[in-house]
């Protein structure tokens, strides 16, 4: 099906989106398809098993809990955060779930959500199988799927599928950046005015622009949020201290003290702050925009605000320009590579987050498509390699400060660009491949396992 921009940023619940947003809507989409097909009250049990990279670190990501939020019906979209603890506490605690939100099934969290640890089913490491079971014991329906990333779910049946196509009546379809500033050339638009001609295809115009500040949004409640938090550590048993909310009390105080001289680096800092407020509440199972993923859900967030805060002439046309230009580069990475960080590594996520924030702010900086594209490639380019080595299967070592790090290097990026005339050696599409090769050869333990790098370098405790 084809791709949009609003399938890159969606509203969701941290801490993952290929561990929870995705079983998440994996286990709805079960409900609902056993409702579809009329056996809903049939139904007696449902176990859920999770295999690859969901079952090896789907504890410390929550795929466990998401599976039975996902199987009373809650949508990550729009499910209160706060009210996801006591969903799956009335559940294991009462050894009932409300199947689809309605019907009560017998429920032993033990035996009825199952993860795997060192097996896996073919076609991508973050595989799940759900079966709905009768009166007698007897299968009803049994599905398998795959968290792709992103949040993105799919089928056994629609994996082998392409990952985006264009539309059959978009004016400007692409499927690789040459294409895409192409369309550029002969239709005289910006990457963002090709996006919003093929938006159009499937939205209105208000709807969509309605959608992409509400994101945008959403993303500044989440920043916010992540600075007034009081617990001193984030869950999880790794005893991470929060940063956000002593960085910006101390910012804060910098501020007034250095009015007179100023602070060269002030900008730098306050966009390490934003990563850090965002991916702390992710880490913490806060409601964030998934960025293209949750791991890597800080970097667009902390490139705005500081287009916001520190370039004059923001408004909300720039800002609607800023995510269109972020979406088009996404959607290249979705169609050519992979988002994953189960599949190629944290290059996958954190890169191509890099890569769509230096889009975007390259674009709003007055970057022509040419510019843009060599910001984006600049920004893919220099996270190649990076592994995905989560501590304890949680999203918060080295997760949280790798965003922080990113976003400063996607600003450095855009800056780099614009000052260029969008001539360079090695394209985006060049890099993409290569990013897509490089996660082929990765050993599996570098990929959102936590069976290599940090992750068994460093001592949980």
């Amino acid at each position: 099906m084809p791709l949009g921009v609003l399938d890159l940023f969606s509203i969701g619940i941290g801490p993952s989106s290929s561990h929870t947003v995705g079983p998440m809507r994996a286990a709805r989409r079960f409900t609902e398809e056993l409702t579809a097909r009329g056996l809903s009250d049939r139904v007696m049990r449902v176990k859920s098993e999770l295999f690859g990279s969901l079952g090896a670190t789907g504890i410390g990501h929550g795929s466990d809990a998401a599976v039975v939020i996902g199987l009373c019906g809650h949508d990550p979209e729009t499910l209160d955060a706060d009210a996801a603890p006591a969903i799956v506490a009335e559940a294991v605690e009462g050894r009932r779930l409300l199947l689809g939100g309605s019907r009560e099934v017998r429920f032993d969290r033990a035996r009825d959500v199952v993860l795997h640890r060192r097996r896996s089913l073919p076609g991508h490491p973050n595989g799940m199988r759900i079966t709905a079971y009768d009166a007698g014991g007897d299968v009803l329906v049994e599905r398998e799927y795959f968290s792709v990333g992103g949040g993105f779910v799919v089928s056994s049946d629609e994996l082998d599928r392409p990952a985006a196509e264009a539309a059959e009546d978009e004016p400007y379809p692409f499927s690789d950046a040459g294409e895409l500033l192409a369309r550029c050339r002969e239709s005289g638009l910006s990457i963002a005015g090709v996006m919003l001609a093929n938006e159009l295809t499937r939205h209105s115009e208000e709807h969509l622009r309605s959608s992409l500040l509400r994101i945008w949004e959403v993303m500044q409640e989440c920043i916010e949020n992540g600075c007034t938090r009081t617990e001193a550590t984030l869950p999880g048993g790794l005893n991470v201290r929060r940063r956000a909310p002593d960085l910006r009390a101390r910012l804060r105080a910098d501020a007034v003290a250095l009015t007179s001289q100023g602070d060269p680096f002030e900008a730098m800092e306050w966009v390490n702050l934003f990563a850090l407020a965002v991916n702390e509440e992710n880490a913490s199972g806060g409601r964030i925009v998934t960025a293209p993923t949750n791991g890597a859900a800080g970097i667009i967030p902390a490139v705005m605000h500081y287009y916001k805060d520190f370039v004059p002439g923001v408004n909300n046309d720039r800002i609607v320009d800023f995510l269109l230009t972020a979406g088009a580069i996404g959607i290249l990475f979705k169609m050519n590579a992979s988002i994953s960080g189960a599949e190629v590594g944290c290059q996958g996520e954190v890169g191509s987050a890099c890569s769509m924030a230096a889009a975007g702010l390259c674009a709003v900086l007055g970057g022509t498509p040419e510019q843009v594209e060599n910001a984006a490639e600049i920004g893919l380019e220099h996270n190649m390699g990076l592994t995905c080595d989560p501590v304890g299967g949680l999203v918060q070592v080295p997760c949280i400060e790798r965003n922080a790090i990113a976003s400063v290097k996607a600003i450095n990026a855009a800056r780099l660009a614009v000052r260029g005339d969008g001539q360079h050696r090695v394209s985006l599409d060049q890099a993409i491949a290569t990013m897509r090769q490089t996660g082929a050869d990765m050993k599996t333990k570098y990929k959102e396992t936590s069976r290599g790098g940090l992750a068994v370098n460093v001592v949980e405790c």
